[in-house]
């Protein structure tokens, strides 16, 4: 019995050791420490340099849902740096369907210096002729992503910023996208359906179509 309570005594000592240790080697836990305020004051100064830039390649968007009748602060708003404009006329509604070639990345940290990708219909550099766009409902998205939608045209090209407040919250999702996080998107809308259409695998479609 004394024996096993030495053996006790001394694993006891040792295991908050081991512990310790592991958490100051866990990346995840310096990756995103002070999450909540890096992100806010990330998106805080793209906010401003949207609003401070005038020569059209950077738009703010006001969240679609919000009635224009509420007072809104800037995390009511996305962010849309312009990568390239397209020729295309119209732009998809909330009830319609899109079929769009994005990356999705959190903000740039230590370990990412350009932002760790959690989601992405391509890889490697982006070739619009090689991609295969995903296809998805506009209204089963993020605010933040269903506001971009609403105000694309067909061959837009754009980088999205999305405050944690009209993307995934407090709650994050997954073991990918912790809570307050600011998201990211490169995206290009290549076609849409409105309701009632059904849409067709990419390799089918016309490039650059709207489906009426």
């Amino acid at each position: 019995m004394k024996k096993y309570g030495i053996m006790f005594f001394i694993v006891s000592l040792l295991l908050p050791l081991g512990l310790a240790s592991c958490s100051e080697s866990d990346d995840t836990f310096d990756e995103f420490a002070d999450w909540q305020e890096r992100n806010e004051a990330y998106f805080s100064g793209v906010y401003e340099q949207a609003r401070n830039n005038a020569d059209g390649t950077w738009k703010v968007i006001r969240n679609y849902s919000l009635e224009d009748t509420i007072p809104a602060d800037y995390y009511d708003y996305i962010v849309v740096e312009v990568l390239k404009e397209g020729e295309g006329s119209g732009c998809p509604m909330y009830s319609d369907s899109v079929m769009v070639n994005y990356r999705g990345r959190l903000i740039p940290s230590a370990s990412y210096a350009d932002g760790y990708v959690f989601d992405e219909s391509y890889q490697g550099e982006y070739n619009p002729e090689t991609a295969m766009p995903s296809t998805f409902y506009v209204g089963e998205m993020v605010d933040g992503f269903a506001t971009a939608l609403q105000h694309m045209h067909i061959g837009d090209r754009w980088r999205v910023y999305i405050p944690y407040q009209l993307g995934y919250g407090t709650t994050g999702n997954g073991s990918s996208i912790p809570g307050y996080s600011t998201l990211i998107f490169d995206m290009e809308l290549m076609a849409y359906f409105r309701a009632g259409t059904t849409p067709v695998p990419w390799g089918v479609a016309e490039r650059r179509w709207t489906f009426e």
